[in-house]
């Protein structure tokens, strides 16, 4: 059975320009808080939730907007809920980290690594409840590292619950590189945990589904939860107006911020030896030329741009498709804000 590319880039091209909107809405100062994308995980997204049904259950992390979205839940609601309106999904209380539908199963969350428990209950009262149904758990690499997570993971295995616990690795727990605060490997810890574990390359949503279909069908048939360890770069970071990437795309406006800043601590009188201030300048200079070679900006790491590759000798329909799209996202900002912003 092969996957729907179509399909697969519809539910992402979704994704993607809903948050793009939600970008916007953000700068304006109308979303309030931290703003965490996840932009650059949609293949991964797309390539499990286009194959859950109802009485599936997900658990979500802080990121849990493309996952709604893809799987069926109100645009306009979760949009209103992101500005804090009483008409949104959770009455304008949850934010775009705090989520839930109980229509759909569907639980997101701002801990990290509580899409674990999340899931190993949603499994437990799918055992019961809905013979044949599963949960999957949405988890950042960072996530790795916390104990409810790994207890999860072992319960899961020791009573086979009908989990898929989906790892989007992106590298980095927020501004820390996985590679100096996770100790071995990712796969091997969820084998020792008696988890069957598979690794893909997140970018590729078609073989992110390959992957995940055979996986589904397994905990289906009962026999037990799987590990899928998807790859990807997080487009924007770990979230909007991060600084570095924000000196990427406008040097000119933001590093006489960060120049002017160090100047004035060099020079001045009192405080560390100039010996120190120099060490620090230093080390900050050298973080700005590594994000010169950072991953974000390359766009072989894009997955809409890669499922989007694939589609190209059907112009027509392609062009067809992504119209219709921007023409739904700029109703769904008609519809809330009564207009489109600029």
């Amino acid at each position: 059975m092969a996957p729907d590319l179509w399909s697969l880039y519809a539910l992402m091209l979704k994704a993607r320009l809903f948050e793009e909107a939600a970008t916007k809405l953000w700068y304006e100062g109308l979303i309030s808080g931290e703003m965490h994308l996840g932009t650059g995980e949609e293949g991964i997204i797309a390539g499990v939730v286009s194959q859950l049904r109802d009485g599936d259950a997900m658990a979500l992390d802080h990121r849990g907007t493309a996952a709604l979205l893809m799987r069926g839940v109100d645009s306009v609601s979760l949009l209103h809920e992101f500005l804090g309106h009483p008409q949104g999904l959770c009455g304008g209380m949850g934010g775009h980290m705090h989520l839930f539908s109980k229509e759909h199963l569907a639980a997101s969350s701002g801990i990290v690594g509580s899409a674990g428990p999340a899931a190993a209950g949603f499994a437990l009262a799918a055992q019961y409840l809905h013979p044949q149904s599963i949960a999957v758990a949405f988890f950042g690499d960072g996530a790795m590292n916390q104990g409810m997570l790994m207890e999860s993971m072992n319960l899961a295995a020791v009573w086979k619950l009908p989990v898929l616990f989906v790892c989007k690795d992106d590298g980095w727990g927020i501004t820390t590189q996985s590679d100096v605060s996770t100790a071995g490997n990712l796969d091997d810890r969820a084998r020792g945990l008696g988890l069957l574990a598979f690794s893909v390359d997140g970018v590729d949503a078609a073989r992110v589904w390959e992957i995940a279909h055979s996986a589904i069908e397994r905990i289906r048939s009962g026999e037990g939860p799987v590990f899928l360890h998807a790859r990807c770069v997080h487009l924007e970071g770990h979230f909007l107006g991060l600084q570095t990437i924000r000196i990427l795309r406008d040097p000119l406006k933001e590093m006489p911020k960060v120049a002017v800043g160090l100047t004035k601590s060099i020079l001045k009188l009192h405080g560390a030896a100039v010996s120190e201030r120099i060490t620090g300048l230093k080390s900050i200079m050298s973080s700005v030329i590594a994000a010169l070679r950072d991953p974000r900006r390359d766009h072989a790491h894009d997955p809409i741009l890669h499922t989007r590759a694939a589609l190209q000798s059907d112009e027509t329909r392609l062009k067809a498709m992504e119209d219709r799209m921007e023409e739904d996202i700029h109703n769904i900002l008609i519809t809330v804000l009564g207009e489109v912003p600029s």
